[in-house]
């Protein structure tokens, strides 16, 4: 007989997990159902976040970071190193055990909530309609086993969209797998794509020492983000950093030559160009993760990007089954899918659950960073909103002086008659935790007034958006 449960959510990742730990708070008996396995071949909750994403890679910048300071930047604060090094496998042990203790976390968290937890691909069987309970199979390896439940959660993902003339082999052509698993520094690195991923191996590497070629095929830098801050940060990964960065790029061919890599492609001008190197990055952006979920055995729908249809709760087309995160519309962000399984924990509670699109905050964990919630200036010129920015330099703050980090601004775009917060863009030393305060406001409806009129921490990098707001209408203190 099928084990029987109240949720079945297939997936354990940032959306599946959470969604999974809420339920079982709600007082639901939970079953999760995820397939992603280590390198010792284990069973590793947290999906692609926990274990080839969000936190491996932000342990990598990390560690970079430290290095490049060391080398470049520890001697303005009287700091003189001599036979400085960089122990890559060291880094990358630090990086594996961070990620063992986060994963080895969740299944804490599990059983501490009573979750059940069962390894393999999940794929719906059969459904049935209203009050029926939806079949469930879940396969790991040659072991079938069938589950039943009232409702489902769909929580699995996303993988990285292959080039159909690049044999991704994660030994020197490498997806963001096997660009967090390199032993060592090589010497030339090229990146396929300017997007999150390609951007932040890149830095990793070149403050390590390799020479980066990032090649992206979009005809601008960082097209979704604020125009005025996608320039800025081109200016200075270019200039301080060293990356070498070419947008409008055709590549026709990709070649493995002995010890090095042929890229052909063309250029900006149309001029064909070639480039070789020691190791090659795909990072072109991902896919939902839809392909053997038995979608076609209950008449589950997708859309022409093969992403799950839901509405703005998260429903689909199918009684009592949701889906969130990345396999559904909306950006491919892990805090956009947490809360979405939050969200969908407490709808099938009878709750109000709600996440507000339009206030997901962005962030690309470079240096300097970049962060912003809202919408950009293009996108208000483009619809006609009439608007007012206000702007400050860090290079005007006290704590940013003091941090040597100086690189960047925060811009504050309002509503021309209401002065509503209509977006806010940073680009300067942790603005990954200042963008949080932008986020608050725009929830509560806030006006770059109130933002002006709060009192903030002095010396605080949060002053840069204090005065952000106060440029709003002209009245700066400190520019």
């Amino acid at each position: 007989m099928s084990q029987s449960f109240d949720v079945a959510v297939i997936g354990a990742g940032p959306g599946g997990y959470v969604a999974a730990i809420r339920c079982a708070q709600l007082g639901f008996n939970t079953v999760c159902i995820d397939e992603w396995k280590n390198p010792q071949g284990k069973a590793s909750l947290g999906g692609t976040c926990l274990n080839v994403g969000c936190i491996p890679s932000k342990a990598l910048l990390e560690s970079s970071e430290n290095y490049e300071r060391a080398a470049h930047k520890f001697s303005a604060h009287g700091i003189n190193l001599q036979g400085l090094s960089m122990d890559v496998p060291v880094m990358i042990s630090r990086k594996n055990k961070i990620v063992a203790a986060f994963t080895s976390g969740i299944a804490m968290l599990f059983r501490k909530n009573k979750i059940t937890s069962m390894h393999g691909r999940g794929a719906f069987l059969k459904g049935g309609t209203g009050g029926e309970v939806w079949q469930i199979e879940v396969k790991n390896g040659d072991q079938t086993e069938a589950i039943e439940a009232k409702y489902v959660i769909i929580a699995t993902g996303s993988t990285p969209r292959q080039l159909p003339f690049v044999p991704v082999d994660n030994e020197r052509i490498l997806d963001n797998v096997g660009a967090l698993a390199l032993t060592e520094t090589p010497k030339r690195l090229g990146v396929i794509g300017a997007g999150v991923i390609g951007l932040e191996m890149g830095s990793v590497w070149r403050r390590l020492g390799a020479e980066v070629t990032i090649l992206e095929a979009l005809p601008g830098f960082l097209m979704a983000a604020d125009e005025q801050v996608a320039k800025e940060a081109q200016k200075i990964f270019t200039r301080e950093l060293g990356l070498g960065i070419q947008t409008s790029v055709k590549i026709s061919a990709i070649r493995v030559d002995g010890e090095s890599i042929t890229v052909e492609y063309t250029d900006a001008q149309g001029a064909a160009q070639k480039l070789e190197v020691d190791k090659l990055i795909v990072a072109v952006g991902r896919i939902p993760n839809t392909a053997g979920l038995g979608a076609e055995n209950v008449g589950l729908q997708l859309d022409n990007h093969d992403r799950i249809e839901v509405d703005s709760h998260c429903r689909t087309n199918l009684p009592n089954v949701y889906a969130v995160g990345d396999v559904v519309r909306g950006p491919m962000l892990a805090h956009k899918a947490s809360e979405e399984g939050v969200a969908v924990a407490e709808i099938i509670a009878g709750q109000a659950g709600h996440v507000n699109l339009d206030t997901i905050p962005w962030v690309i964990y470079t240096s300097p960073e970049i962060a912003w919630v809202g919408k950009t200036e293009q996108e208000l010129k483009a619809a006609g909103i009439q608007y007012k920015a206000g702007q400050f330099p860090f290079m005007a703050n006290g704590r940013a002086r003091a941090l040597g980090e100086t690189s960047g601004f925060v811009k504050v775009l309002a509503d021309a008659d209401t002065d509503r917060i209509l977006g806010v863009h940073m680009i300067g030393p942790y603005v990954s935790e200042m963008i949080s305060e932008a986020v608050v406001a725009m929830e509560f409806a806030a006006s770059s007034e109130d933002i002006a009129r709060i009192v903030h921490a002095h010396p605080s990098l949060s002053e840069v958006l204090h005065e952000a707001a106060l440029s709003v209408d002209k009245r700066a203190l400190h520019i």
